[in-house]
């Protein structure tokens, strides 16, 4: 009961830490918007700092190698998972730089991940999927 109740927690931390890093970065006031790759940079660090996940290290990792990854962190459930995989996209969308595109990759899939364990349907999630498609679609004709 007790190690229930301690993964219950980490579950709970992780989406709480997950839900404030989006709130201040993606839904901040509009001088926040102007800086918003230091934001970001500051945000890697405060999930570096708050339960050791390196982002960077993550999106670069193969389709193997994530899961094992995500595993190595008590709390990533399908709700944190998803979280997860809107800052990616978020990142993906408003950074201008090579990493966007690695990001948006990363973001996808994870969404294929949630879809699949899930097993579930969102309209939110199936429109991020098409946008990000998209947009991998327009790069390739580049």
């Amino acid at each position: 009961m007790e190690q229930k109740d301690y993964i219950s927690r980490e579950i709970e931390k992780l989406g709480l830490i997950l839900r404030a890093i989006s709130q201040k970065i993606f839904r901040g006031n509009e001088k926040m918007s102007i800086n918003i790759e230091k934001q970001v940079d500051d945000t890697k660090g405060v999930l570096v700092s708050e339960i050791g996940f390196d982002i960077d290290k993550f999106v670069d990792l193969d389709i193997e190698d994530y899961e094992k990854y995500l595993g190595n962190y008590k709390g990533f459930n399908i709700d944190n998972i998803e979280l997860l995989a809107d800052f990616s996209y978020q990142i993906g969308l408003i950074i201008k730089s090579d990493k966007s595109k690695r990001y948006l990759e990363k973001a996808l899939q994870l969404y294929q991940l949630i879809i699949i364990k899930s097993k579930t349907y969102s309209f939110e999630r199936e429109m991020k999927v098409l946008e990000i498609k998209k947009r991998n679609s327009e790069s390739r004709e580049l």
